[in-house]
């Protein structure tokens, strides 16, 4: 799903690669979704049976530089060295101001994206606040700063309690002096001061407890539409599917 930052934030469902809808318009309403059987890979486009990360095939998830390692951990990046899969995607993607951030969801996680990703980043994560804490001026510096900031706070999402909203009692901005210095200072000069910034969803009402679909096993969902959080859709306000997982599927919206 594309987003948009507002109050509240706006989602489209990208239907093929000329048209979306805007998934905020039928919140309160029936809708269909029921997957073909088909999959292709998101990278080349080919037919497959099964998807490797979300959404490539295994030759793409093997070679793609989208797909790389250093996705997943960016300290490992080396495209300021001229290196990578492929080296001029890594140069516009990877050797680029990145930035080192915190993201509340229910507790504070530590994360690293490309400036340009804000806040896209923070809403896909559904984070109801966030802060970015430090700018690199490539991806692999910010993947370090990440690593020593590690061992003090997580950089995992607990995404059940996130969509029940339980926020915690942490302190987002008091945690960040405290964060920065316990680095070293060779990354410690990298450290910023910058807005918070926060996030409201179109959820109607958020549940207790909410339980996973699984698209494969159902084929087809035919609810109501209760609300969107990061990548997630509620139906009948508890039950919900994480659409990024189920990139290459191809699904028919019916309203």
């Amino acid at each position: 799903m594309n987003v948009e930052n507002g109050n509240p934030v706006s989602y489209w469902l990208n239907l093929n690669k000329e048209k979306t809808a805007k998934l905020n318009d039928f919140i309160g309403s029936e809708i269909k979704l029921a997957w073909t059987g088909n999959i292709n890979c998101i990278n080349c486009g080919k037919s497959i049976r099964k998807t490797y990360g979300q959404g490539f095939c295994y030759d793409c998830f093997r070679d793609s530089p989208s797909a790389a390692p250093c996705i997943v951990r960016p300290e490992i990046c080396e495209a300021h060295l001229g290196k990578g899969r492929d080296p001029e995607w890594e140069e516009k993607h990877h050797n680029q101001p990145h930035k080192v951030y915190l993201a509340q969801t229910s507790s504070i996680k530590v994360g690293v994206t490309r400036s340009t990703q804000i806040p896209t980043r923070w809403i896909d994560q559904g984070a109801w606040r966030a802060i970015v804490i430090a700018e690199t001026p490539y991806r692999a510096l910010a993947g370090k700063l990440e690593v020593e900031l590690k061992q003090y706070i997580s950089d995992r999402t607990d995404w059940r309690k996130m969509l029940i909203d339980d926020r915690g009692d942490e302190n987002i901005t008091e945690m960040i002096d405290d964060l920065c210095a316990f680095l070293p200072e060779d990354l410690a000069k990298y450290c910023v001061e910058k807005d918070l910034m926060t996030f409201k969803y179109p959820v109607s009402n958020y549940p207790a407890k909410v339980k996973s679909i699984k698209l494969e096993d159902v084929k087809e969902i035919k609810e109501k539409l209760t609300g969107i959080r990061g990548q997630y859709l509620y139906f009948n306000e508890s039950n919900v599917i994480n659409l990024r997982k189920y990139s290459g599927y191809e699904v028919e919206l019916t309203t």
